[in-house]
């Protein structure tokens, strides 16, 4: 039995969202891999969390998100200011 145009258009349209939701899931994913890392190496190297708590500061904007970040940011400061301390 031949399938209708609108059949096929509606499989189409269909494929195209299995591919959206595909490719959303990979951008997330790349996304939590690179947080992951930054942060890691944030909290080793006090350059590095100088440079995020303050873009974190600068462009983290909504009230929750920012909520999120408080124990995170604390951490970076930490580490930031043990630069002056001495430690590595």
């Amino acid at each position: 039995m031949a399938r209708t145009i609108d059949q096929q258009i509606a499989e189409a349209q269909a494929r195209l969202a299995r591919l959206r939701t595909r490719a959303k899931a990979s951008e997330t994913r790349r996304k939590i891999i690179v947080g992951a890392v930054v942060t890691t190496e944030a909290l080793r190297d006090p350059k590095i969390a100088r440079w995020m708590a303050a873009t974190l500061r600068k462009t983290v904007t909504r009230e929750v998100d920012q909520k999120e970040l408080v124990g995170l940011l604390a951490e970076l400061d930490a580490k930031a200011q043990s630069a002056g301390a001495g430690e590595p």
